[in-house]
């Protein structure tokens, strides 16, 4: 029995490349969560989540990156155990770190919004000024987020939160704009 295709609109080729990569970017924020460092002058430990967050909105540009992340959390509430050490559920998404985990989003899309110049996806071989700019923006982004909700949950003031959510985790930020200068300036000079 033959089948008749002539009346059924087939999705496109872009928008099934753009769902993989932003499912590939919301699996990689889940093993960036499972690269845990302690942060001596923090309760809250040092992941590798905030360099994928940045890499999302560089690659995906600001709808796509911003998804992919979206989609993170949901599988995250959901119950797959992608949150910091292993958890998942929504505690996490209340809890303590609720704030970064609510930003991340916010801030991949911020990056792709600053790195592309808009929502539409472009060259994303910007200026290093540029990039590190847009990962700057992001990362104020995490921290204001962090910043309120640890200090929502904990019952602090914006003060000591900062320094304990925020403050503490600038030398780590530094290394992962760093990071992911060099992991986007590589991949260009792959493709000459």
């Amino acid at each position: 029995m033959a089948t008749e295709h002539e009346s059924v609109e087939l999705v496109g080729d872009e928008l099934v490349g753009n769902i993989a990569r932003a499912a590939l970017f919301a699996a990689l924020m889940g093993a960036g969560s499972y690269v845990s460092f302690p942060n001596p002058i923090s309760p809250i430990p040092v992941t590798m989540q905030v360099l994928v967050v940045f890499l999302a909105g560089i690659f995906l540009g600001p709808v796509w990156g911003g998804g992919s992340i979206a989609l993170y959390l949901a599988a995250g509430g959901l119950g797959a155990p992608v949150f910091a050490g292993g958890s998942a559920g929504l505690a996490p998404l209340v809890g303590p770190t609720a704030g970064y985990l609510w930003s991340y989003p916010v801030a991949a899309a911020v990056v792709g919004l600053v790195v592309h110049g808009g929502v539409d996806i472009g060259d994303y071989r910007v200026s290093t000024a540029r990039l590190v700019g847009a990962m700057v923006a992001g990362t104020v982004v995490v921290y204001a987020f962090g910043t309120l909700g640890f200090a929502y949950v904990q019952s602090v003031g914006l003060e000591s939160a900062f320094w304990t959510a925020s403050a503490a985790f600038i030398p780590a930020e530094a290394f992962k704009i760093a990071a992911a200068v060099g992991i986007v300036r590589s991949d260009a000079i792959a493709a000459q």
